[in-house]
Order: structure tokens, then C-alpha cells, then sequence
């Protein structure tokens, strides 16, 4: 698969394409100003600052906008991982936890560092057709690398073969 994910990787990290995927795809993400900091095999880093677009009445970031990113550290992982496969993988979210620490304010980086297990489980459900599901955990930092938020999504794959 490492071949397909690094084409994926140079088609999304350009930041045009990049926004031209959210603004067709994910309008709210687009206006949140979601941003693609770092994605490999093993981790992808999405940005979100606390702006105008991003914020609640407590003067800080509204919790669907660190979901948002935190999200999107998974999914472009199993994007790349799916990108151009033989056969069609669907992949849903059946299941969001969260643990909020401190205020998010000002730039957050939300890390997911699950690409092997997300490989795998692509994998899995490509060679049997079976549904899999995995927990993948990111985790949202300020830029004092104060952890401020962390999420787990349970993912479900499903190759139709």
C-alpha cells in the first residue's frame, strides 16, 4: 500500500487541493480553516486556530470545531490507506469519546499517531470483506504543548468486495 498512500499524500498536501477537498466535501471544516500541518504512514497533524469561524461564548475554541480536527487526523489517514484500492472500502464513524483538559485558544495541532493499525485493519477487511473496527486516539495540543483535548473514534471499515 505504500506506493498509493505516498500519491495520496502528494495529491493532499498540496494546500489548494487540500482546501479545494474541504470546501467540496466538508463546508464546515473549510470555514473552521482546517489545516494540514504533517501526514505520513504513521501520523497525520491537522491545525485549527481559535478565530471568529471556531469559537464559542466562552471565549474559546467550540468543542465541535477540536472534533473537527481531531477527526481529520484519523480519517485522511484511512483516506490515503484507501486511495485507489481494487475494491471499495467504506469507513464510518460509530463512535466519538472526549476528554477536555484546558481552554483551546489560539493555534491547537491535533495529533493521530494510528496509521499502522489504521493499515491494518484496511488490510484486513480488504483480504476477508469482513467489517473491522478500530479505536484511534488524537490528541490536541496548544502551542505551549499543553495537551488540551484528547478524542478516541471507533471507525468502521468495510471492503465491498
Amino acid at each position: 500500500m505504500g506506493a498509493l498512500f505516498s500519491q495520496f499524500v502528494q495529491k493532499i498536501s498540496s494546500p489548494i487541493r487540500f482546501g479545494f477537498f474541504l470546501a467540496t466535501k466538508l463546508p464546515a471544516a473549510f470555514f473552521v480553516g482546517l489545516r494540514l500541518n504533517e501526514i505520513d504512514e504513521v501520523k497525520c497533524i491537522i491545525g485549527v486556530r481559535h478565530s471568529w469561524f471556531s469559537k464559542n461564548p466562552f471565549k474559546s475554541m467550540y468543542f465541535a470545531a477540536e472534533a473537527m480536527a481531531a477527526e481529520m487526523s484519523i480519517g485522511l489517514l484511512a483516506f490515503g490507506y484507501i486511495y485507489k484500492q481494487a475494491f471499495k472500502v467504506s469507513m464510518l464513524v460509530v463512535k466519538m469519546e472526549a476528554d477536555y483538559f484546558k481552554k483551546g485558544t489560539g493555534k491547537l495541532k491535533f495529533t493521530c499517531n494510528d496509521g499502522k493499525a489504521i493499515e491494518n485493519a484496511i488490510a484486513e477487511t480488504l483480504r476477508t470483506g469482513e467489517g473491522v473496527t478500530l479505536i484511534c486516539e488524537s490528541i490536541g495540543k496548544n502551542e505551549a504543548g499543553q495537551t488540551v483535548a484528547t478524542f478516541k473514534f471507533t471507525w468502521s471499515f468495510k471492503a465491498k468486495l
